[in-house]
């Protein structure tokens, strides 16, 4: 896949969607969720979503997330866009700063999209 920037994931989408054990993905399906699972396959773009998503209050200012890494701020924003554009988080601007939360709807369809369901393991199988 190119290094181009990829579309704006479909926030407007289900919040859940039926896990992988139910139902084969379509292909435009596979597509959306790919895009996310992409975002977070850099370890520096999963740390940030943990950081601001246990950030007390929910949102953490950029501010507070760029002297945490031993990256120049430019790098921390392109990976801050990513997840935006993944659907993965949310920012809004006050004054000089972004403040950013994670999207409760994306991690959600994540889960639901990774959740097995008991009656689609076979039997004599450990969990």
């Amino acid at each position: 896949m190119s290094k181009q920037a990829l579309p704006v994931a479909d926030v407007s989408a289900p919040a859940c969607c039926s896990p992988l054990t139910s139902e084969p993905l379509d292909a435009h399906r596979a597509v959306e969720l790919a895009r996310v699972f992409k975002a977070l396959g850099d370890p520096v773009r999963l740390r940030l979503l943990s950081l601001i998503a246990s950030h007390e209050g929910g949102e953490a200012c950029v501010c507070e997330l760029t002297g945490v890494f031993d990256l120049k701020g430019p790098t921390i924003s392109h990976h801050l866009k990513v997840l935006k554009e993944a659907g993965l988080i949310t920012g809004d601007r006050r004054g000089t700063w972004i403040y950013y939360r994670v999207s409760p709807r994306t991690l959600r369809m994540l889960g639901d999209v990774l959740t097995l369901d008991p009656a689609d393991e076979p039997a004599g199988v450990p969990a």
